[in-house]
């Protein structure tokens, strides 16, 4: 992620030490750690929603080619997210089948 060698580590390192104190330098360092990692979790949620966007608009548009084809005549991928597009339809309807 980024380049930074150990000779920079130890730089920061003793800077840090200098700066803070071995007092407060551990809670600087946690703080550091969690804020992060807390970045991190952040970054990897959204790269998750944007992709599960995305998908959800491949198959939208597949389904769109779909309907003009008539259903008919589709290639291989476009069957495949028909039939992803109706297992899902049929996943949530089962639920309410079994309650009535």
């Amino acid at each position: 992620m980024f380049d930074i060698g150990f000779w920079e580590l130890l730089v920061i390192g003793v800077l840090a030490l200098l700066v803070l104190g071995p007092e407060r330098l551990p809670g600087a360092i946690r703080s550091t750690i969690n804020s992060v990692r807390s970045v991190r979790n952040a970054a990897t949620g959204f790269k998750q929603e944007v992709e599960h966007q995305l998908r959800v608009h491949e198959l939208h548009e597949n389904l769109k080619k779909a309907e003009q084809q008539g259903l008919k005549d589709m290639s291989p991928d476009l069957q495949k997210s028909v039939d992803e597009l109706k297992d899902a339809a049929k996943s949530v309807q089962e639920p309410y089948k079994k309650n009535q």
